[in-house]
């Protein structure tokens, strides 16, 4: 066990997390989204968005040794939800990367976030986890040599991607 050494960091990293999955979680699983859902939406990630940032500028990236496994995952989340503000996106990924060299972060969640950059950049994605719904029927984003979709899973942590789109057709098709 990991001894957490900013363990008031890490409250607000998960209240913030609570905060952004209630607002997901409240929106209706089919039909239009609420405009008012939807402004709220936007203002928890602005918020929390800027909210990382400082803290990012304060200590770098929150890891393990920070704020524990549970608030690292939480800083994830919230670089994985900053859609609006790319360039922010592409600097975390990259101190997310060297905190997953050092042990301080979860390979799985680089592959996440891997991956929601490069489809804010409009490229395939590297290890298929990023959904979207065209026409209503939910599929992957394009994805980059899809042959070692499950090899590059594998690498990352992942399960085989067939697992994972029933996992997410259940739950969001």
């Amino acid at each position: 066990m990991r001894i957490v050494t900013d363990a008031g960091l890490r409250d607000e990293l998960l209240q913030r997390m609570q905060r952004d999955q209630e607002v997901r979680l409240s929106l209706p699983k089919s039909g239009p989204e609420p405009e008012d859902l939807m402004e709220q939406w936007r203002s928890v990630d602005a918020d929390n968005t800027t909210y990382l940032k400082q803290v990012i500028d304060e200590h770098g990236w929150p890891g393990y040794d920070l704020v524990g496994e549970n608030g690292a995952q939480a800083a994830w989340l919230r670089a994985q939800h900053a859609d609006h503000d790319l360039p922010f996106q592409q600097r975390c990924l990259a101190l997310l990367h060297d905190a997953v060299d050092r042990g301080q972060a979860p390979p799985r969640n680089l592959a996440y976030l891997v991956d929601r950059v490069r489809v804010g950049e409009g490229r395939p994605q590297v290890y298929g986890t990023q959904y979207h719904a065209p026409d209503g029927v939910l599929q992957p984003r394009p994805i980059e040599e899809p042959e070692r979709l499950d090899e590059r899973r594998a690498e990352a942590g992942l399960g085989p991607h067939a697992a994972y789109d029933r996992s997410m057709r259940q739950q969001y098709g």
